[in-house]
C-alpha cells in the first residue's frame, strides 16, 4: 500500500501513512500557462494498493479533476487498487432536482468517482434525503464520523456542557455527541430565507444559566446560522459558547462575537485541534 497526498490532502496524508506504517508520497501538482492542471506521481504505484488523500475545499471542482487525473494515471501505471480517502467531500447537497433544469450534482459526481475508483472513504458526509453512501455510490463506500473525537475533546476541555444542534440537519451530530457524554442536548429549528438570512427558534425550553454551551455542527459555511443561534443562547444565560465543527469557513466572523471555535483537521485551519487521521487510517 502507498498513501499519496494530493494537493489538498497533504496536511493529513502523512499522518495516515504513519499510523498505518505504510509508504507515503506527495503528488506533484502544477498548472500549465492556460490554467490546466498538471499532476505527476512521485513514487512507483505499480502493483500497489494506492490511497489518494484529497480534501475537496477551496477550488472544489479543480480538486475533483485532480483526483480523477490521479486515479486514471495510477490505473495506467499498473496500480492494483485505487481508494479515495476524503476528509471532506463535496457535491452531496443537490440530491434531487428542486427546480426545472437543475443538475443533480450528487449523482453526477458520484458517477465519476464510481468510474475511476475502487473504493471511497468520506468523513462526516453532508447527506440529506439519501443518508447512506451505498445509496449514492456503486463502489465500496464507507461513511466515517468524528463524533467520538469531538466528544473526547469536550470531555477534556469543557466543563458542564450542554450540546446544541443549530438546525435539524445537525441533529445526528449533536444527539450522538451528547449521548456519548451523558449530557443534555437541544436542536434548534431553522427557517432559511437565503444564505445570509436565517431565522432560528428553540424547539424545547432549557435552562442554560451557568452552563457552557457547545454548538455541534458538520459544516459552518457562512456562520450566519451559528451567529443567530448564539444570540438565543446568550439570552438564555449561557456562560460560554463554543462551536465545534467538522469543517469551518467562518472562523473570524464567529471569533469576533466571542464564540470559541474548534474544528477537526478535515480542512486545514487555525483551530483544527481535532485530528481525524486515526479514523481515516482505520477505515483503510
Amino acid at each position: 500500500m502507498i498513501i499519496v497526498g494530493c494537493s489538498h490532502g497533504k496536511h493529513i496524508s502523512h499522518k495516515i501513512a504513519k499510523k498505518l506504517k505504510q509508504k507515503h508520497s506527495y503528488m506533484i501538482t502544477g498548472r500549465f500557462p492556460d490554467g490546466e492542471l498538471y499532476i505527476k506521481f512521485n513514487a512507483s504505484v505499480k502493483n500497489k494498493i494506492v490511497v489518494l488523500v484529497q480534501s475537496f475545499y477551496g477550488d472544489v471542482s479543480d480538486c475533483i479533476v485532480e483526483a480523477i487525473l490521479a486515479a486514471e494515471t495510477a490505473s495506467g501505471l499498473g496500480a492494483k487498487k485505487i481508494t479515495l480517502a476524503a476528509p471532506y467531500f463535496p457535491y452531496l447537497r443537490q440530491d434531487r432536482r428542486f427546480h426545472s433544469g437543475e443538475a443533480i450534482s450528487q449523482s453526477i459526481v458520484a458517477g465519476l468517482i464510481d468510474k475511476y475508483f475502487d473504493a471511497v472513504c468520506i468523513m462526516d458526509p453532508h447527506l440529506h434525503r439519501k443518508n447512506k453512501l451505498e445509496n449514492i455510490f456503486k463502489i465500496r463506500a464507507k461513511k466515517l464520523t468524528a463524533n467520538s473525537l469531538i466528544a473526547d475533546y469536550i470531555k477534556k476541555h469543557i466543563k458542564n456542557p450542554v450540546i446544541i444542534g443549530p438546525d435539524e440537519e445537525s441533529h445526528k451530530w449533536a444527539r450522538d455527541v451528547a449521548e456519548m457524554l451523558g449530557v443534555e442536548s437541544r436542536i434548534l429549528r431553522k427557517k432559511r430565507y437565503s444564505s445570509y438570512h436565517v431565522e432560528i427558534k428553540l424547539n424545547k425550553k432549557i435552562d442554560l444559566k451557568g452552563k457552557n454551551v457547545v454548538i455541534v455542527d458538520d459544516i459552518v459555511s457562512t456562520g450566519h446560522t451559528i451567529l443567530e443561534t448564539a444570540k438565543i443562547l446568550k439570552r438564555l444565560g449561557a456562560k460560554k459558547i463554543y462551536c465545534i465543527c467538522v469543517a469551518n469557513n467562518a472562523l473570524e466572523k464567529l471569533r469576533k462575537v466571542g464564540i470559541k471555535v474548534v474544528s477537526t483537521n478535515t480542512i486545514p485551519n487555525k483551530v483544527d485541534k481535532i485530528d481525524v487521521s486515526g479514523v481515516l487510517s482505520k477505515s483503510l
